[in-house]
């Protein structure tokens, strides 16, 4: 559904975006995480010709990103927490203005979405909360069954039970379209995402399947029989090393049980436990954004 090659953006001196070349495969929940100022909003920008790049290329539906016509565009939804919106436009107003540009669009999907979000009709869009406002333009994205929902921070500043609301009618009323989606919400990202990118400084660090990634990250603790210190040339795959007393706690990001036991035991000598626990998506993000920092001079 969307394909990039050595996509980059540069401002200046600062590089937005350096060389992204991933795919979204067609029915996933593509979910773009990294810090702010990663590049992710950048990177949907690119897809959504909303700015042109420095260099590389982006597909989407098989065209060219910056030659994306009407029939393409009316066939993706598009969400951005900084969206313009006609607010002076009544709700009502607003969906039947939309209604003209999609062929596509389902009166009766629109009606249930409109009852589902307790949508105001004659209330103007200036009026609403964020989180109203939200559920208006999703309502609109949604009604023409979109083969391509592209969602920039859909979630920012929203309460849990809205965000919740929203996830359920992305999956409920949308089951075979793919979704592009970059947010913080890495709690929300981890309950229905398929696939996780990470970016970090405008590069791509990884690319990966949800149930992959969570498979293969361990946080590890290991009670010493007397303190030590941390031996030296530990893998490049343990992350965040500490020791504290005789406890020795890290990240491990390529786990698997029989070696990477055995990788502990050769490393560490008078070994009394060895704890291995499963990370949410969170303690991974957590992990990775640590393991990055730069440290205080």
């Amino acid at each position: 559904m969307i394909r990039t090659e050595n996509l980059s953006k540069r401002y200046r001196h600062n590089e937005a975006l350096h060389h992204l070349t991933l795919e979204v495969p067609a029915g996933s929940v593509f979910a773009l995480v990294g810090p702010n100022g990663a590049g992710k909003s950048t990177a949907i920008k690119l897809v959504m010709n909303l700015i042109r790049p420095s260099a590389g290329r982006a597909q989407v539906l098989g065209v060219d990103s910056t030659r994306l016509s009407a029939a393409e565009l009316a066939q993706i939804g598009y969400v951005s927490e900084n969206q313009n919106l006609p607010e002076w436009m009544r709700i009502g107003y607003f969906l039947d203005y939309c209604r003209a540009f999609y062929p596509s669009w389902d009166n009766a999907l629109a009606a249930h979405l409109v009852r589902q979000f307790a949508l105001p009709l004659d209330r103007r869009l200036r009026a609403l909360s964020r989180g109203m406002k939200v559920k208006a333009v999703l309502a609109a994205s949604l009604a023409y069954r979109p083969r391509l929902i592209v969602l920039d921070e859909p979630f920012s500043g929203l309460d849990v039970l809205v965000r919740e609301q929203l996830i359920e009618s992305l999956v409920d009323c949308t089951p075979e379209a793919t979704i592009l989606l970059a947010s913080h919400d890495l709690a929300e990202i981890e309950s229905f995402a398929t696939h996780i990118a990470y970016l970090n400084e405008g590069h791509l660090e990884f690319v990966e399947e949800m149930g992959t990634l969570s498979a293969r990250f361990r946080e590890v603790e290991v009670t010493l029989e007397a303190p030590k210190g941390l031996p030296a040339g530990l893998p490049a795959t343990w992350l965040n090393a500490e020791q504290a007393g005789v406890v020795v706690r890290f990240t491990d990001t390529s786990y698997e049980p029989a070696r990477s036991h055995e990788e502990v035991a050769r490393r560490f000598a008078g070994i009394r436990e060895i704890q291995i626990r499963e990370m949410s998506f969170r303690n991974i993000f957590l992990a990775l954004a640590k393991s990055r920092r730069v440290p205080c001079a």
